[in-house]
């Protein structure tokens, strides 16, 4: 993944602080950012749009970011024209084994809130 590349990022993320300091440093750099405010939403948004990576948040109200992750991983799995979409957990829990947990899930990797811009190009330029 380019970091030059005009991004399309569909952010899954229920608080509206979140989203708007994530809007504000993402525009930054010319990323497109289309915001679902749960795992549901997040899903449904897969389906209809074509997006070049996922931040999912973990903890959200109606689906959780696992249970939306393996709903899109199970998508891919039954559309193989699909590809496979980066999905980049989004989490102030970061203790224990969250990331093997985030991995183990589905997801691609794992950054920490507060968002980190300098950390976030980081992962995306490790994605291959």
């Amino acid at each position: 993944m380019n970091l030059e590349d005009k991004l399309s990022i569909l952010l899954v993320e229920d608080n509206e602080l979140n989203q708007r300091l994530m809007r504000i440093s993402l525009a930054r750099f010319h990323y497109e950012v289309t915001i679902a405010i749960n795992g549901l939403e997040g899903v449904q948004k897969f389906i209809n749009q074509k997006f070049d990576l996922i931040l999912m948040d973990i903890m959200m109200p109606v689906m959780d970011g696992f249970e939306a992750t393996q709903k899109i991983r199970d998508i891919e799995a039954n559309n193989p024209h699909l590809g496979h979409i980066p999905i980049i957990a989004f989490t102030a829990n970061t203790i224990n084994n969250d990331r093997e947990k985030c991995i183990n899930g589905g997801m691609d990797d794992i950054l920490e809130k507060p968002f980190d811009i300098i950390k976030f190009r980081r992962i995306i330029s490790a994605l291959k």
